[in-house]
């Protein structure tokens, strides 16, 4: 799926997620020796990432006092500038292609009989998604609740499907390289199944019903039922559909 989102509105403040406690302090716990990131006599929010726990300060606490989560991982809890925004997401999205660039250096490593750099790549492909978790906390102010997070879901699958792979795969084309075009179609025709898989989830978490998922490996379709003998996109055997648990 090609990532895209909406920008909070300038001066819209971000929504409280479940119940989350407010802590006040007029101190100024120790922290960053940059002093330029903080604006004096503004008393700031600041939310744990991992709990949701607020706390209200020039600084955020050295530890979360409901969960021990380092101040490290505690973020402002106001929108983002666009720019800053923009930013974010380039660098989530450079560290998400290293993660995985590095584990296809691990596998190839391991492949020519190389374990301990495979190691390596793997080690350095965890760090990166370090980093790319850590960048994601910061755009969570961009990211509604579960059933608006499914409708927006829904309508980035027709988006893809209608306005980005029909020109990638008619420049594909154009350029000779059907193999590439028809990766692009396979990826198409499957963002359309993620739209239906994204409406019906909308349905069910209405319902309260339970559903079970597995996942085509050669294409990415997603299975929600009885399995078929081969994958109705790649014609792939059943054989290769992952379960997700």
């Amino acid at each position: 799926m090609l990532f895209a989102r909406k920008a909070l509105a300038p001066g819209l403040q971000p929504r409280l997620h479940g119940n989350v406690k407010m802590h006040q302090s007029h101190g100024i716990a120790s922290g960053s020796n940059d002093e330029s990131c903080f604006q004096e006599g503004k008393m700031k929010k600041w939310k744990c990432t991992i709990c949701g726990y607020l706390h209200e300060g020039e600084r955020p606490p050295e530890s979360c006092p409901a969960c021990g989560a380092h101040k490290f991982q505690f973020i402002l809890y106001d929108p983002l500038p666009d720019a800053l925004e923009k930013k974010l997401r380039e660098a989530f999205a450079g560290e998400s292609k290293a993660f995985m660039r590095n584990l296809a250096f691990a596998k190839k490593a391991e492949e020519d009989g190389f374990p301990q750099v495979a190691l390596l790549f793997r080690a350095v492909a965890d760090a990166e998604k370090v980093h790319a978790d850590e960048y994601l906390k910061y755009l969570e102010g961009v990211i509604g609740e579960t059933e608006e997070n499914l409708k927006a879901a829904f309508e980035n699958e027709i988006k893809a499907k209608n306005d980005y792979y029909p020109a990638f795969i008619k420049e594909a084309f154009a350029l000779k390289r059907e193999d590439v075009a028809w990766s692009f179609s396979r990826s198409r025709d499957v963002e359309e199944r993620h739209a239906k898989l994204y409406k019906d989830a909308l349905e069910a978490l209405l319902k309260e019903r339970d559903i079970g998922y597995h996942v085509c490996q050669v294409c990415g379709y997603i299975f929600d039922g009885e399995l078929p003998e081969m994958c109705p996109v790649c014609r792939t055997r059943k054989e290769n559909f992952k379960k997700i648990s």
